[in-house]
């Protein structure tokens, strides 16, 4: 079925809006009307949502029509930026084939993560929230995210004001008061003051030459069967890993010094030069080659791609690059 949009929901326009409630009546006061609105506007509404979202709305909105899809969100939130790709490329999918689609999506940011590194995951998912603003645009489409008040500090809900154009509400969707251009918002968060890295670490190594990058895919190859992973997602480590690493002795010219170290059931590898050459803030959130791809950034793209979390800390006389693989999260087959 192809609808037909009104004046108001232009092909052109990409709405990003946030719904922040503290019970699920809240939630469903106004994805409810938002639904009913989406089902006539929208080819179809994909739903990846929690259980307790998902039944309510499935009682009181049926599958509207046929328009409505569900997904289940441990499926689609793998690593963050499969994630971040993966709804990409469904919207630019929908988009080749003349559809205009909604997504309405419950992050899954806690599920299989060590309690202290949540902070840095949450944050992580925050700058793709941001960037999605750029990358989803072309498609004429629409993303809804959902978060839950009694599972996020203050600081993450003005994170979440500050990213989606849009705040939906009982009444519908309203602009945003403290919505950033994702320029801005990654700008004012470049420097993410990355914890000390633990005084024993299991590998420390300092290349001062490309020659040394195998010696380095051995090391940690070794190390990450050693530590459980599967040949698949160790591989994805390694080549994420070596990928930062030439970056730095590419690009900074200096010797880069690559620890890793396990906390909890995290691997965590990190990379630091002695350059101190300034990071753009968008570097490694837009596919090589695209539209606003800063030049250079592919290494950290792929690396995106293949870690959960990748932070980056750059200052006068040290550039530093944390990669971040949870076990549960590394092991999670794609949708």
């Amino acid at each position: 079925m192809t609808v037909q949009h009104s004046d108001h929901l232009r092909a052109d326009v990409f709405v990003h809006s946030a719904l922040i409630f503290g019970t699920t009546g809240e939630a469903a006061a106004a994805l409810i009307p938002e639904l009913r609105r989406s089902a006539i506007a929208y080819d179809e509404v994909l739903l990846v949502v929690g259980e307790p979202i998902r039944a309510l709305l499935a009682e009181r909105v049926g599958d509207l029509g046929g328009v409505l899809r569900s997904g289940d969100p441990a499926a689609f939130y793998q690593r963050l930026g499969f994630a971040y790709e993966g709804f990409r490329r469904y919207l630019a999918e929908q988009a080749d084939a003349g559809r205009r689609v909604h997504v309405i999506a419950e992050p899954e940011l806690a599920d299989g993560l060590d309690d202290g590194l949540r902070d840095d995951r949450t944050t992580a998912f925050l700058a793709y929230e941001a960037i999605c603003n750029e990358t989803y645009a072309p498609y004429g489409s629409a993303v809804t995210c959902l978060w839950d008040s009694r599972h996020h500090p203050a600081t993450v809900l003005d994170g979440v004001r500050s990213t989606h154009s849009h705040l939906l509400t009982p009444a519908g969707s309203r602009p945003s008061a403290q919505y950033m251009a994702p320029d801005a918002y990654l700008a004012g968060r470049r420097h993410e003051s990355l914890a000390a890295v633990p005084r024993d670490v299991d590998h420390d190594h300092t290349l001062t030459g490309v020659a040394q990058l195998s010696a380095l895919r051995s090391a940690l190859t070794g190390w990450a069967a050693g530590q459980g992973f599967a040949e698949e997602p160790a591989d994805d480590l390694v080549v994420a890993v070596v990928e930062i690493a030439s970056n730095g002795l590419r690009h900074a010219g200096t010797p880069v010094r690559v620890r890793a170290w396990r906390r909890g059931d995290t691997l965590v590898v990190q990379c630091d030069d002695s350059a101190g050459m300034p990071v753009p803030a968008t570097a490694g959130y837009h596919r090589p080659g695209a539209t606003g791809a800063v030049p250079g950034g592919r290494g950290l793209w792929l690396a995106r791609q293949l870690a959960d979390i990748v932070l980056v800390d750059s200052a006068a006389g040290r550039t530093s690059v944390r990669l971040h693989f949870p076990y549960a999260v590394m092991h999670r087959r794609p949708a």
